[in-house]
């Protein structure tokens, strides 16, 4: 998909964005000082060595608070968000609704990727939410910061999300800024995403929120 009409913008392509923070009992304080909405927790990631809370932002998008998980003795989340001295938006993930044809054409375009493989985890309310992850394997993170987005798949049979997630947010704007903007819509392009990516020294995702207190910019 490389035509630019065929192309879905990063604000509409997003499924949820992920909030990374040290503590998750701070973090949802933080969330909730920022926004007026308290997340509610997710669960565990078995394997992956951390947790999660969320807050719904509107349609079916979320974001994840993601945090260690203090019950798990191995972290091998793909991003260290254990020394994260304050909250920060670390990477965010596009939905798909066929992660075999997006994985097809990663391949295609010229990619190495990771996956699509299966992931889980049981609800509070004893229930399993399913899904398949797709990564394209990059070297544009930097500083922690993921500027391309994983793929993810929801199962018919789970509740997504953000349907049973806190609401009174809404995602206005989502916004990328990368030392290197050009390579970086190169990729989203390929991946039949729109980026509007900004120039800046440092890597950077931003959010505008409409939330129960005003306008808010997570990132």
């Amino acid at each position: 998909m490389s035509a630019t009409e065929n192309l879905v913008t990063a604000r509409t392509a997003l499924d949820h964005l992920l909030l990374g923070v040290a503590d998750l009992d701070r973090g949802i304080t933080w969330v909730e000082r920022m926004t007026g909405v308290k997340a509610v927790i997710g669960g565990s990631h078995p394997g992956a060595g951390t947790r999660n809370a969320l807050i719904a932002l509107g349609g079916k998008q979320y974001l994840e608070v993601i945090a260690p998980d203090p019950a798990q003795t191995a972290y091998n989340f793909h991003i260290d968000v254990r020394t994260l001295s304050k909250p920060r938006l670390i990477t965010w993930a596009a939905v798909t609704t066929d992660i075999s044809a997006v994985a097809k054409g990663a391949r295609a375009a010229g990619h190495q990727i990771f996956g699509p493989r299966d992931g889980s985890r049981a609800k509070p309310d004893g229930k399993l939410l399913k899904w398949k992850t797709l990564a394209v394997l990059n070297n544009l993170g930097l500083q922690g910061v993921e500027p391309i987005p994983f793929f993810i798949e929801w199962a018919t049979d789970s509740v997504h999300p953000s349907q049973d997630s806190p609401k009174g947010s809404e995602l206005q704007s989502f916004e990328i800024e990368h030392p290197n903007p050009a390579d970086v819509i190169g990729v989203l392009n390929k991946l039949g995403i729109e980026g509007k990516v900004k120039q800046a020294q440092n890597v950077r995702l931003t959010a505008t929120l409409k939330t129960p207190l005003g306008k808010v910019q997570l990132s």
